[in-house]
């Protein structure tokens, strides 16, 4: 159960995605950067920010499988081994939906889905599905700390949703458009 006072910051943080702003948020691993998935502007702002090549895919965050229905091609045999193990810390490649934006996955036919097991990303992204991206300049180690991320990012981002310190280990990245599935990241 969420307090008030997260539940209006939450709130806040929606209003700014909705209107084309860029977020930091907590997710279960480490600091995201956040942009609503349908905006062209705030995703590129994403890229801007990070330094990363838009070549390079982002992954998406929403707040439960139906949601993740909307935006991938999931049979039987790739949804039970999602429910296996979401929500938490891994990130599904998963063929996209033509409502998922080419800038999002570079161009490729797959999106990198995922449901985090907290409760601040799943009131975050709620019927919202936004982008999930460490945040951090690509190429550089992950930020765990609130006050880091902050004086690096303070200037080029629309609000920071604050919260604890995280593990700084990425979520593991599964391929399930292959046979047999992949772990691209461990």
């Amino acid at each position: 159960m969420l307090n008030k006072d997260l539940t209006q910051k939450i709130n806040q943080a929606r209003r700014i995605l909705r209107q084309g702003g860029v977020i930091v948020y907590p997710t279960d691993t480490l600091y995201g950067l956040g942009a609503d998935i349908f905006n062209i502007q705030a995703i590129r702002k994403i890229f801007n920010i990070k330094g990363r090549n838009f070549n390079k895919p982002l992954s998406v965050m929403v707040s439960g499988f139906k949601d993740m229905e909307k935006l991938a091609w999931i049979n039987s045999e790739q949804k039970r081994l999602i429910n296996a193990f979401l929500p938490g810390p891994f990130t599904f490649i998963l063929k996209k939906k033509k409502i998922v934006l080419d800038i999002i996955t570079g161009g490729l036919i797959n999106v990198g889905l995922r449901i985090p097991r907290s409760e601040t990303c799943k009131a975050l992204s709620q019927n919202l599905p936004i982008i999930t991206t460490s945040a951090n300049i690509s190429g550089s180690k992950p930020v765990t700390d609130i006050k880091t991320i902050t004086r690096i990012l303070k200037d080029k981002v629309d609000f920071i949703l604050s919260g604890k310190s995280l593990s700084g280990t990425a979520s593991v990245i599964i391929n399930l458009t292959q046979k047999p599935f992949k772990i691209n990241r461990y």
